[in-house]
């Protein structure tokens, strides 16, 4: 089988697509065949080991795991005697943040939660689209006490995380203001927001609006600079550790020194977050957005492509 290959942490130039042996799956396990991945933030992290707190999850020197890859969707092909949850030919998808070893054509997984059945109205491109950053988007939304009427704006509409984000707490009937580059912003219209701001020629921190919350989807911002646009008890969420991991020691230092507040979203279990994610997916309430598709041969092209940090929503790669 061909599988995306790097043995060792850098740049987008270090992957190999290489044909390795099919694998056969243990008592525990499930071989599945897999139809589309996706390259997102998380992934980058995994091939760059950056930041460097990565390598002690990754292997310090070099990856543990040399097949790249977090989430997928496939269908099953063959199951262990012990798994009695799947049966052959089920489409499933499922995420995690340390490593799937997916981008593969076939790849074995203990089900443990971080698997579920695709949703009969969901393709598999759409599927592996709909998990990282709706993952981290869930995170978002469950640090906080979401209610009507409350004035909410999203740096970075347009990425995973931010359009899915957008989609999520819309459903909270609260005021959406989004950031979007010029060619996005009706499509960030369209997903929710009730107001777009073009960060190509407008700095949102210098606006005299006033936010419940600013949730800042791309870490592209500091709480230092939106503080000024927060509420008496607002609250800055970033997707980012921050300018020298910063953000970590606000949420502890705000949580008893200030009324306005940082908090870290630590994501929830994928246990948890796939449920949410399958549900709204069966129930039409999420429609994640694809930007770029590539072949698994092209797949060094594609984390070139998302590593400039320009993506719209998801990048798949079909197999």
């Amino acid at each position: 089988m061909k599988a995306a290959i790097r043995r060792t942490y850098g740049s987008h130039q270090v992957i190999q697509v290489e044909e390795i042996e099919k694998p056969i799956p243990k008592e525990d396990e499930i071989l599945i065949r897999v139809h589309a991945t996706t390259v997102n933030r998380t992934d980058c992290a995994n091939l760059t080991a950056k930041p460097f707190i990565m390598r002690f999850l990754l292997g310090l020197f070099k990856p543990r795991k040399v097949i790249l890859g977090t989430d997928f969707a496939g269908i099953v092909e063959g199951i262990g005697k012990n798994v009695q949850s799947l049966t052959v030919n089920d489409r499933v998808f499922g995420f995690t943040d340390m490593g799937l070893q997916s981008q593969a054509e076939y790849m074995l997984l203990v089900p443990k939660g971080n698997i579920l059945i695709i949703p009969k109205n969901t393709n598999f491109k759409q599927a592996a689209a709909s998990l990282e950053g709706a993952h981290y988007a869930y995170s978002f939304t469950h640090k906080v006490n979401l209610k009507s009427g409350q004035n909410i704006l999203i740096n970075g509409g347009t990425g995973a995380i931010g359009s899915a984000l957008i989609q999520f707490v819309k459903q909270f009937d609260v005021q959406i203001t989004a950031t979007s580059n010029t060619k996005n912003m009706e499509l960030i219209r369209s997903l929710g927001a009730n107001k777009v701001i073009d960060y190509t020629k407008e700095d949102f921190t210098k606006s005299n609006e006033k936010y419940d919350f600013i949730f800042d989807a791309v870490g592209k911002s500091t709480f230092g600079k939106c503080k000024p646009l927060l509420k008496e008890r607002g609250i800055y969420i970033s997707s980012e550790l921050g300018p020298n991991a910063q953000n970590p020691f606000l949420a502890l230092f705000t949580s008893f020194a200030s009324k306005k507040k940082v908090i870290f979203p630590i994501p929830f279990k994928i246990q948890t977050t796939l449920l949410f994610i399958q549900a709204l997916l069966e129930e039409e309430k999420f429609k994640p957005l694809i930007d770029r598709e590539y072949t698994l041969e092209g797949i060094s092209k594609a984390y070139g492509y998302v590593m400039t940090g320009e993506k719209t929503g998801s990048v798949v790669i079909s197999i």
